[in-house]
C-alpha cells in the first residue's frame, strides 16, 4: 500500500508543478490555491508512505515521478524541447524509479 500511496503522492506533485506554472508568479489565485494544496497534499502522502518505506527511497521515487511527470507535461502542453538527449535522461529517470521500486527490500 505504501507504494501505491507513494504514487499518488508523485502524482499530485506533478499537479503542483504544473499549477505554480499557471499561477503566474503568485498573480493568479486560483492556480496558486491549488498549487500550495496540491503541495501540501502530496508531502503528507510521501510522509505516509516513509512509514513502510525508507525515507531515501521514497524521496526518490517522488521527486522521480514529478520529475517526469513533469517533463513529459511540458514537452506536450508547453511545447519544451524533446530533443533525443533530453528524452534519454528521462527514460535514465523513469529506469531508475523502476529499479528503486524492485529493489525495494532486498538490497
Amino acid at each position: 500500500m505504501a507504494w501505491v500511496i507513494l504514487l499518488v503522492a508523485g502524482l499530485v506533485e506533478i499537479v503542483m508543478a504544473i499549477s505554480l506554472k499557471f499561477a503566474d508568479g503568485w498573480t493568479r489565485f486560483w492556480p496558486s490555491a491549488i498549487g500550495v494544496a496540491a503541495g501540501l497534499a502530496s508531502i503528507f502522502l510521501l510522509t505516509l508512505a516513509t512509514r513502510q518505506l525508507p525515507v531515501t527511497t521514497a524521496y526518490a521515487v517522488w521527486t522521480g515521478i514529478g520529475a517526469v511527470g513533469v517533463t513529459i507535461i511540458g514537452m506536450i502542453t508547453f511545447g519544451e524541447s524533446t530533443h533525443p538527449l533530453r528524452l534519454i535522461c528521462l527514460g535514465f529517470v523513469f529506469v531508475g524509479i523502476i529499479g528503486l521500486h524492485l529493489l525495494d527490500g532486498r538490497v
